[in-house]
């Protein structure tokens, strides 16, 4: 029997209150829409402020020749070319614009001697061109947007969590349904177009910089409507989080810190990093430690030390150097910035380390060196979009930031992040906007779908025995990090594809006690069916790529094959489908690079 549960009607509907979320409802409610936004978490608690050390966009404010072609050829570098290349050229085109626009909006840059705003530099990018607030620029792109959203007077939903997509009688994405967090009460939400903003997917591995809400529900979600998912096998692990002590390891460490001087030694003192120089990058890499510091006091122009490789290619130098015996005590190597700066700059230059490190590790960074290591940190795959409008395979559904792939192909540069955030953000508001104003129809929810998905939320309280959901989270965390982690291996993928057809019917027999209200328990639970959901999609694509490419990396196939990097691995349920339907996986091939953008990728600097 059909319930009437609370509902809200929206021409434009926003699952996520991060950077993406809130640049797309700023886009729609300009448009005149009624806009509304559910949030997990609450208001200005999106992981974007977990980014920290800047945004990218080539302004060219501290190297006059940075632009655009550069920073674009930069991405699909950093990107193993697995890139959507219009995406990184749309990207690169317009992040400075939208930098730009943050600050008319109020956001408060770091600024050059002549007051323009600061760039820094960063692993994997010629030129230095994040623009940051100190280290804690995410929090200040999360303050801007957050103050214009409400200005402009739209609705925002918080402690709400999204359950599922639910379709209208053509096929549409229509809306959702979800709950309240507070009282466990159901709510549908109905509108004309929905986009995902729901962030990354962390969680499902034991090390991760994540907080609890980086479950992969967007991912899933869209998934389950019919939406494609792309190079999911793609998992970014910064190679700098906490080691120590247990209860912060993950926690993320700020680029920012080697950006500024920071050095990665061994359990020698080695600077270690001078031997993993890859050949393609050695022509753009200081050769010399003693070269590596005149590089960083005089900004020779295209020269950058070790430390600022791509992420993957740190990431998997520290782990070689744990794993033959130079790791540090808690099973990491050190970071040193307190060396080579002056307390008086590591304090105003990165504050929030200062504090994060004397706060929870009892270290002065001023001082001693930091114990660090690989954290799961990013997912560059996500939903399949197109670049123009954000708009997936789904009519209605729309995605930006790390929900949707292709931006970032197999390796994300850092602080592209949250430039993709608000050039993409942006553009899916703009595509839903449009795509509202032509439509014709009706927004009414299929109604089972609804039911079904309630039925299936409320199901661990009437079971009278089951698992408990921290007991499968835990041992979740443990298989993919062990198996799916940052090195892996063919042998162990089939295990863990195995693996989690157990665990879904594991997950598929939980037993929760108590009230719907505040109820952690619950709560996990009704995210376990997303993590599972990534999970698969992750091995499987893992399972496949029989090559090493970026965040992924095959201990049994270690190179590159040129034949992998002319498609994605894409996958897809049945619309309609559940958590617990078949995923197949395809092949979907490359957009063909334009003779013009080929030209710039094959240019030597």
């Amino acid at each position: 029997m059909t319930t009437n549960y609370e509902h809200h009607e929206y021409d434009v509907l926003i699952i996520g209150a991060g950077g993406a979320g809130l640049r797309a409802a700023i886009e729609a409610k300009q448009r005149g829409l009624k806009v509304g936004i559910i949030t997990k978490s609450l208001l200005g608690k999106a992981h974007t402020v977990m980014a920290e050390g800047g945004m990218a966009a080539a302004m060219g404010n501290v190297y006059p020749e940075d632009n655009w072609k550069v920073h674009f050829r930069d991405t699909m570098r950093g990107g193993k070319y697995l890139n959507n290349y219009r995406m990184a050229e749309l990207h690169a085109k317009e992040a400075p614009q939208r930098v730009w626009e943050l600050e008319q909006w109020g956001a408060l840059f770091d600024r050059t001697k002549d007051g323009k705003i600061l760039q820094r530099d960063f692993g994997g990018h010629r030129y230095a061109r994040l623009a940051h607030v100190g280290d804690r620029t995410g929090l200040e792109l999360i303050r801007t947007l957050q103050q214009k959203v409400v200005s402009m007077g739209t609705d925002v939903f918080m402690e709400c969590k999204v359950l599922q997509l639910v379709h209208d009688a053509s096929g549409r994405v229509a809306g959702c349904v979800a709950y309240w967090r507070a009282n466990g009460e159901f709510v549908t939400f109905s509108a004309k177009a929905v986009i995902l903003a729901t962030g990354g997917a962390g969680k499902s591995w034991k090390f991760t910089s994540n907080s609890w809400e980086g479950t992969g529900d967007g991912h899933a979600m869209a998934l389950w409507a019919g939406a494609k998912l792309i190079d999911m096998e793609c998992i970014q692990f910064h190679p700098t989080g906490m080691v120590w002590p247990l209860s912060v390891r993950g926690l993320l460490v700020t680029e920012g810190v080697r950006g500024d001087g920071g050095v990665l030694r061994n359990s020698n003192g080695e600077r270690f990093m001078f031997n993993y120089v890859a050949d393609m990058f050695r022509a753009e890499t200081a050769d010399s430690e003693a070269e590596a510091d005149r590089w960083y006091d005089d900004h020779a122009a295209g020269r950058r030390p070790p430390e600022l490789l791509p992420r993957d290619e740190v990431a998997r130098a520290i782990n070689a150097e744990v794993k033959a015996g130079r790791g540090s005590p808690h099973g990491g190597v050190f970071l040193d910035i307190g060396s080579r700066r002056t307390p008086e700059f590591i304090r105003r230059r990165l504050p929030s380390m200062y504090h994060q490190f004397m706060e929870l590790a009892g270290v002065d960074i001023t001082k001693e060196a930091m114990e660090i290591g690989p954290t799961c940190h990013y997912i560059m795959g996500g939903v399949q979009v197109d670049a123009e409008t954000a708009a997936t395979a789904v009519a209605g559904l729309f995605a930006a930031g790390e929900v949707a792939g292709g931006m970032h192909g197999a390796n994300r540069l850092g602080g592209n992040s949250l430039s993709d955030l608000i050039v993409f953000g942006k553009r899916a508001g703009e595509g839903a906007a449009d795509y509202v104003e032509g439509f014709q129809g009706s927004s009414d929810l299929d109604r089972a779908e609804v039911e079904s998905a309630i039925a299936e939320a409320l199901a661990p309280f009437e079971r009278e025995s089951g698992e408990n959901p921290y007991d499968i989270q835990r041992d979740l965390q443990e298989m993919m990090q062990a198996n799916v982690g940052i090195i892996r291996t063919g042998a162990e993928l089939e295990f863990a594809n195995a693996e989690l057809d157990k665990f879904a019917e594991r997950v598929a027999n939980i037993k929760v006690s108590g009230g719907r209200a505040y109820n952690p328990g619950w709560n996990l639970a009704t995210d376990l069916p997303s993590m599972i959901t990534v999970s698969r999609t992750t091995t499987r694509g893992a399972l496949e790529r029989k090559e090493s490419r970026g965040g992924h990396t095959r201990d049994d196939f270690p190179k590159t094959d040129a034949e992998f990097g002319t498609f994605n691995f894409a996958h897809q349920m049945t619309q309609g489908g559940t958590w617990q339907s078949s995923i197949t996986t395809e092949r979907s091939t490359l957009l063909e690079l334009p003779a013009e953008l080929k030209a710039i990728l094959e240019e030597a600097n």
